[in-house]
């Protein structure tokens, strides 16, 4: 099997350099090539390619900016491969990635895979807790952090397999984003093919944003869910509701609390985050990202509730057009 690896990139030559020196120290035998589609940076990255000409097979690719879906599909469509492999710019491989995922599916041949995400110890303290809070199986069910208690797994973008025969039959990725991911798993399940999730082939995700800019993102994940469930509304499911749920109780505990002198609510809400609290400390071994574990979680469920809320109300209740309701989430490829 030939992987083809496809990296898109916008203005972040930093990352695409730590990516590609993970990559030069490879131990899968066979050849592979790396596909790099810089999607209209101003920052761009091919001198960081040049630099790793002679230790790696490189395809370099500038386009003008469309969103990272559409690069993608531009990358696999410029890839040799029979099977493409999808990274984010800011993920780090472990040396033994290809050879894990080569493995499995030579054990499981699935046309889609996904694999989970993991800190390394160089990360920040606060990249650790969001890492902690996007994979957690307290926060997520684990579904990023490799957990296969779930009946149908929808890989991310982020570390993601695509045979060539699935990406020509489903035409690749939409102009959703986020939610191009779901989107694409959905629409590979009608056409017939299978997802599954490989827990060994993980990557280290660096995900190079603040407390603001991951409000932004959650939120972003909330407004984009409620539009897929219009757009396929037989994987509709009650867990998708739970942040939002998560909020209105926690701030119907505090009203009770104050007129009712009721606490018996918010003292569950409490013990939640004394859990998250000790979980996320045992696991990193730091008191300070248990901590601060509790703020991402924070985050991750306010942003993504309230990002819900407002799109179930004008996609679900109002029948808007998401491309009219939220323009933001849909780029013009």
């Amino acid at each position: 099997m030939f992987f083809s690896l496809i990296i898109p990139v916008y203005n972040r030559p930093d990352e695409v350099d730590e990516l590609l020196e993970s990559l030069s120290h490879s131990t899968y035998p066979e050849i592979f090539e790396i596909v790099l589609v810089e999607d209209g940076s101003t920052l761009v990255c091919k001198d960081v390619a040049q630099k790793y000409g002679d230790t790696l097979n490189i395809s370099y690719y500038y386009k003008k900016n469309s969103g990272p879906g559409d690069s993608r599909n531009y990358g696999m469509q410029k890839a040799r491969g029979n099977y493409f492999i999808i990274f984010d710019s800011d993920c780090i491989i472990p040396t033994q990635y290809l050879s894990e995922v080569d493995k499995a599916l030579k054990q499981n041949y699935v046309d889609c895979f996904g694999g989970p995400d993991k800190a390394l110890d160089s990360f920040s303290d606060i990249q650790k807790a969001i890492n902690f809070a996007m994979t957690s199986f307290l926060t997520t069910g684990g579904i990023r952090g490799g957990s296969e208690k779930i009946d149908k797994f929808q890989p991310r973008s982020f570390n993601m397999g695509l045979s060539r025969k699935a990406f020509e039959a489903s035409k690749g990725f939409g102009n959703i984003h986020p939610g191009e991911d779901p989107d694409l798993s959905i629409r590979l399940w009608n056409l017939g093919f299978e997802t599954k999730l490989f827990p060994n082939a993980y990557v280290y995700h660096k995900r190079r944003i603040d407390w603001k800019k991951f409000s932004i993102q959650v939120n972003k994940f909330g407004k984009a869910r409620p539009i897929l469930n219009s757009w396929y509304p037989k994987y509709n499911k009650l867990t998708f509701f739970f942040p939002s749920v998560f909020i209105i109780g926690f701030f119907t505990s505090v009203v009770l609390l104050f007129i009712f002198n009721f606490d018996y609510l918010l003292q569950l809400y409490f013990f939640y985050f004394f859990v998250l609290f000790l979980v996320s400390s045992y696991q990193n071994r730091s008191v300070k990202i248990g901590y601060l574990s509790i703020i991402a979680v924070w985050k991750q469920f306010y942003g993504y509730g309230l990002g819900f809320i407002k799109s179930y109300y004008m996609v679900i209740i109002l029948k808007q057009k998401p491309q009219e309701a939220f323009p933001e989430l849909f780029f013009k490829v």
